[in-house]
């Protein structure tokens, strides 16, 4: 067994952790991370990364389909899926290697294995060499969380998926039902509908992607509703059984709640919710403590034993990347006698890259109004942008939340094409706490869909020009 010391040593090699030990370093602390899978984690290569290169794929698609709308004639489009798996792999190794030497740049000491608490300040590593023990000072567990198993769909890659096996697809399922519809439901299901697949999605919330504005989810709905998915929202699954083996195997699942029916498939694929991995790390016999899987931290990821700290996925929600790495930031700028400000979970901005995209920041309309806010709301139509025109993509809105007292921009929803790409101009909006009267005098480009975030700030106020 051997031995090392460091002024922190990171456990898991995610988008919260590998930024952590980046920033560690780059403060002059003597880094270690322990990865027992791929450098980059589930986000790079199970998740954000690999995900989003198929919806292009999926994007790529639909233009051709609609190319002649465009005066651009094509003959009909054959789906390669072995070439969309294989490119998205692809990306995934890109930025995986990537990751790999900004460790060495920033020299992090990388050690392939499984970490476990072993007494104060103290990690025993074991890996395909062996053991070894790390020692340090700070300790920051970072290790993300996996897919939640429901009783009796178990993913087994052939009939039963979870975002993995979704993610390295041998087929396109003629039936699909996905249970779950959230951003990764959502997303799924719009993939897997582009390339043909009969789509249906079953939530047990009222709506899909429940944590976004109401009219958000009430337009996505409607919009997957006229692409031919269905949605059976309000029910959960009463029992499920199975019928042959294999990729030849059709499942039957019974509805319960809003919906009584029955559905069949080729394919589940399981997207209702998350479990922190918190299994096999040494917690017991120290004062961390676990709340319903995922460690209990406070404002700066420290947790109730001295030295430990826990950032991303595993320390709660919302299990964002973006959220995981900003977290490793404020950590590490702690541990090193810094003053960073704590997380402000309601800056977080939320993305779902589905068709059509979601994106958010800050409070919806209704959460605003429950918080006490006399609020002020605008709205503008891609509709009548001209850039949206332009590009032939005119669904969606953009909608701003504002206290009607003070001016602030207490929220805002996004929601048509490419809207993840915009909804950081209100996120640094919020973050500046910049007021309505500030963003009406900031000027947007012409012709851009921004120029909807414009008109929906001066609509809450009746200033609108477009509309």
């Amino acid at each position: 067994m051997t031995q090392a010391q460091y002024d922190l040593v990171v456990v898991g090699g995610g988008p919260g952790g590998y930024v952590a030990a980046i920033r560690a370093a780059q403060l002059g602390l003597k880094t270690a991370l322990v990865e027992k899978a791929q450098l980059g984690g589930i986000c790079l290569n199970w998740g954000c990364i690999p995900t989003k290169a198929l919806l292009r794929s999926a994007d790529v698609l639909r233009m051709v389909r609609d190319a002649r709308r465009f005066g651009v004639n094509v003959g009909t489009p054959e789906i390669d899926l072995k070439t969309m798996v294989e490119r998205s792999r692809a990306v995934s190794a890109q930025l995986q290697g990537g990751v790999g030497y900004l460790m060495k740049k920033n020299k992090v000491t990388v050690v392939n294995g499984h970490a476990r608490l072993a007494g104060r300040g103290k990690l025993e590593v074991t890996g395909t060499d062996g053991k070894s023990t790390l020692s340090a000072r700070n300790i920051i567990l970072a290790t993300g969380a996996r897919a939640r198993v429901l009783p009796g769909l178990v993913p087994d890659g052939e009939s039963v998926w979870s975002y993995r096996e979704a993610l390295v697809p041998s087929r396109v399922p003629k039936r699909l039902v996905v249970i779950g519809a959230g951003a990764i439901g959502i997303e799924f299901a719009s993939f897997y509908h582009a390339l043909g697949a009969e789509v249906s999605v079953v939530e047990m919330a009222e709506r899909v992607l429940p944590v976004e504005d109401e009219e958000v989810s009430a337009y996505v709905a409607d919009t997957l509703r006229k692409e031919g998915m269905k949605l059976y929202l309000g029910a959960s699954i009463k029992t499920s059984s199975k019928r042959g083996a294999g990729q030849a195997a059709e499942w039957t699942l019974a509805l319960d709640g809003k919906h009584k029916e029955s559905l069949t498939a080729d394919v589940v694929l399981t997207a209702a919710g998350i479990v922190g991995n918190v299994e096999d790390l040494g917690l017991e016999g120290t004062a961390v403590k676990v709340d319903r899987t995922h460690i209990v931290t406070d404002a700066y990821g420290a947790t109730g034993e001295q030295g430990v700290y826990a950032i991303g996925d595993v320390a709660g929600a919302p299990w964002l990347a973006h959220k995981a790495s900003h977290e490793a930031i404020i950590c590490i700028e702690k541990i090193a006698g810094k003053n960073p400000h704590p997380l402000d979970i309601s800056k977080i901005p939320a993305c779902t890259y589905s068709h059509p995209q979601v994106a958010s920041v800050g409070m919806t309309e209704a959460k605003a109004k429950a918080a006490g806010h006399r609020v002020k709301v605008g709205k503008f139509p891609f509709a009548v942008n001209g850039k949206a025109l332009a590009l032939g993509s005119t669904g969606g809105f953009t909608k701003v939340v504002f206290d009607e007292a003070t001016g602030e921009l207490l929220g805002a929803h996004m929601v048509g094409e490419e809207v993840t790409e915009m909804i950081q101009g209100y996120t640094i909006a919020r973050e500046l706490e910049t007021t309505e009267a500030e963003l009406m005098e900031t000027i947007f480009p012409h012709p851009t869909q921004s120029e909807a975030m414009h008109e929906a700030v001066l609509a809450a106020y009746e200033r609108a020009l477009h509309i």
